[in-house]
């Protein structure tokens, strides 16, 4: 494309916009409205995403190994263990460490009575692996792969707690589906109803183009650009807003409500954002691109 009919187009898009004021301001606003939306719903979901993932990274499956095998032998399986694709990370408690466990949870405050077991651990068959999963739906195949393995007594895991976590994923990334489908629909609709106004107000003028040789991208292109900076400004005023709320919300709870700073840790305002700006950018211009490119084929026959 020479970079003459580049310009044109650029220049002709943005003033189909000043000719149709209240339309353009009304699909800006209301595109806003929706990536707000789309934004506000990222930002809830990327916390409780974040808040699942720390709950997964707690969970852990516990492997305890046949009595009398050798501390040595349990660590060459512990880092055959680790080498797999399921693992976070592989923590060994000794026989000792559960002792020591034993004695803080149920010996507190009575160290006489933990005193009668001196050298001679009640729990000496209790050496195990604390292994975290990286994804709790991998617990199937994690487990299946323990019980088989030579040496190991049994292993322990948490069913229901990951069955649990597993669902809420789930569920939220069905509701999140569901929610960005009916916000694109709304925003198509919204573009396409300002390009339409837009080619009903220039009939005669394209009309008159064409019959002087202008091409049809020459006709086109400029109400491509047009709901292209409609979606633009629409994604630009919402990312503006929500990251100066979501900064103002986040220090107002922890500062006013430390009992819940203190329980959530919310996700910096930094990470969400350098994923939130390109995709609502994204998600705006390529909005007012395929409202305005699908209107131009129905409406106008060129």
């Amino acid at each position: 494309m020479k970079i003459n009919t580049f310009l044109y187009s650029v220049v002709q898009g943005i003033k189909n916009i000043g000719r149709n004021k209240m339309f353009s301001l009304a699909s800006a606003a209301t595109m806003s409205a929706c990536i707000f939306m789309f934004g506000l719903f990222y930002v809830i979901v990327t916390n409780f995403t974040g808040m699942v993932k720390e709950a997964e990274e707690s969970v852990a499956v516990s492997v305890f190994f046949d009595a009398g095998l050798p501390e040595e032998q349990m660590k060459a399986i512990g880092d055959d263990v680790a080498k797999r694709a399921e693992v976070s990370d592989c923590v060994f408690v000794s026989a000792e460490d559960a002792w020591n466990e034993v004695k803080e949870d149920y010996f507190e405050g009575r160290e006489e009575l933990a005193a009668a077991f001196e050298g001679d651990n009640p729990v000496a068959n209790s050496a195990h692996y604390e292994i975290y999963l990286n994804d709790v739906t991998m617990q199937s195949s994690l487990v299946r792969y323990l019980e088989g393995l030579d040496g190991v007594r049994s292993v322990k895991k948490s069913e229901v707690v990951a069955n649990t976590l597993s669902d809420f994923n789930r569920l939220i990334s069905y509701v999140s589906a569901g929610i960005i489908l009916i916000l694109l629909c709304v925003a198509i609709f919204l573009i396409s109803n300002t390009v339409t106004v837009g080619i009903s107000v220039r009939r005669e003028e394209i009309a008159i183009m064409k019959l002087i040789g202008a091409t049809d991208f020459l006709v086109r292109a400029p109400f491509v650009v047009e709901g292209m900076v409609i979606g633009l400004v629409g994604a630009a005023i919402p990312l503006v807003l929500l990251y100066v709320l979501y900064e103002r919300i986040v220090a107002y709870i922890s500062e006013r409500f430390n009992f819940i700073g203190s329980m959530l840790n919310f996700v910096s305002s930094n990470t969400i954002f350098h994923s939130l700006i390109p995709i609502a950018i994204l998600l705006g211009v390529g909005i007012g691109f395929v409202g305005s490119v699908w209107t131009i084929r129905k409406h106008l026959k060129v």
